[in-house]
């Protein structure tokens, strides 16, 4: 089973209420040990890249070490300040250690979560899922989708933009009077170029009978099979075995409001 094959919005449910329950624990071992299964789940089923993956995560190690090393150093005075650890040469309380490892993983778990979905999903199919499944409205819908599209054509016609002006000789800015006045000179056009694509989108949909009918057929239609519902059990039934894992270990804490 690929996950890619799967339903993107029961994919979508299950990341999202994955996500709930992560939020309701406070503890380093569980979001550390669901958050390598994420990995692993991610790359032996999503057919990911490694270096990919990689490249992706390095934002959210350096937040969450941020997370990490200002909750330890800036952290509420612990209730026991006498039970001390080193780290990193330097000694912090041992509950303050335990409260920026449950933050910093935390927000690796989410993440590793977050990229399992993007990796994953195709946008387009996502959309029609939710329109199908989720009842979203066509218009907003394929406004998305229409935007979507957009980003790629007005990126190659920024280049076109700048290619033109350097050929009738207006150089690159220099300083950040130029570049207000540079800027000027690439957002008309592009906004200009927008409303004509814009116009035209609009006329061709119209033009081929949509509406934005809810009640509509679809050339590629989604319906949710026993492969979703598999992937929802075995994701929420492997956070339940984690946290008996980290319960019996005698980590498992729910969030009570620590900061």
């Amino acid at each position: 089973m690929r996950l890619q094959q799967l339903n993107p919005s029961m994919k979508a449910l299950t990341i999202v209420v994955l996500v709930l329950l992560l939020a309701l624990v406070f503890d380093p071992i569980t979001p550390l040990l669901y958050g390598l299964w994420t990995i692993a789940i991610t790359l032996l089923f999503g057919q990911v890249n490694l270096k990919k993956y990689g490249l992706f995560l390095i934002p959210f190690f350096i937040i969450a070490f941020g997370m990490f090393w200002t909750t330890l150093v800036f952290g509420e005075k612990p209730v026991n300040p006498d039970d001390m650890v080193k780290v990193f040469g330097m000694t912090f309380a041992r509950e303050s250690l335990f409260t920026a490892l449950s933050l910093g993983l935390r927000v690796l778990s989410f993440a590793m979560l977050s990229l399992l979905f993007i990796l994953t999903t195709d946008p387009t199919r996502f959309i029609l899922s939710l329109m199908q499944q989720c009842k979203l409205s066509p218009k907003l819908a394929y406004g998305i989708l229409a935007g979507f599209r957009f980003l790629p054509m007005m990126r190659e016609e920024l280049k076109n933009i700048r290619a033109a002006h350097r050929i009738r000789g207006v150089g690159r800015a220099n300083g950040w009077k130029e570049s207000f006045v540079q800027f000027k000179r690439y957002s008309i056009p592009l906004l200009a170029g927008a409303i004509r694509k814009a116009e035209r989108t609009a006329i061709a949909m119209e033009s081929k009978g949509f509406t934005g009918d809810r009640n509509r057929s679809f050339y590629r239609s989604f319906a949710t099979g026993k492969r979703d519902w598999i992937f929802l059990v075995v994701m929420i039934g492997m956070f339940v075995l984690i946290a008996f894992t980290s319960w019996s270990l005698g980590y498992f804490q729910w969030y009570n409001g620590e900061v």
